[in-house]
């Protein structure tokens, strides 16, 4: 076994455990912080998988905005800080029930598209071509992308001032 293998497992098991902490606990703010955890992780899967400059643009967007962003809009919204036993509604078996519902969407997805295909891993893709596919072929996501942030920014700050 890869040293590489060894790593991305132990990655992924801190992963898992940490994307179930998320779910599980009853501090929105631990919550947030063990989302960080999730965050690094994916960003050192990138650099596994020799994308630095995806891992960079993980820890940037997300560690850094996003996670900055689920902060402030908890205490924007002043939400209760420390420990809550509401956090947990009645229709929580209805989330488990459409996430796994939306796992098997995934799973039958990428089965379908790649099937028995390898992922080529010698090829190197440079920051240049990433750029260029993003400002050209993946654009509309890209924008899509910005206006969901956007709306994401303006729902937190119409929640804040609704006193």
């Amino acid at each position: 076994m890869v040293a590489q293998n060894v790593f991305f497992g132990i990655i992924a098991a801190a992963m898992v455990l940490a994307a179930i902490k998320v779910v599980t606990t009853k501090n929105v703010v631990h919550a947030a912080l063990y989302l960080v955890i999730v965050f690094g992780g994916m960003a050192a899967q990138f650099i596994l998988l020799a994308a630095e400059f995806t891992a960079i643009v993980q820890v940037l967007v997300y560690v850094g905005a996003i996670i900055v962003l689920i902060l402030f809009g908890v205490m924007l919204t002043r939400a209760r800080l420390g420990k809550s036993d509401e956090l947990t509604s009645d229709q929580w078996w209805i989330a488990a029930g459409v996430s796994l519902l939306l796992l098997g969407t995934l799973a039958y997805v990428l089965i379908d598209a790649f099937g028995d295909n390898e992922v080529d891993p010698v090829r190197v893709q440079r920051t240049a071509e990433v750029g260029n596919a993003i400002f050209s072929d993946y654009i509309i996501p890209f924008q899509a992308v910005g206006a969901l942030l956007l709306v994401a920014l303006v729902g937190a700050i119409v929640l804040a001032r609704r006193d």
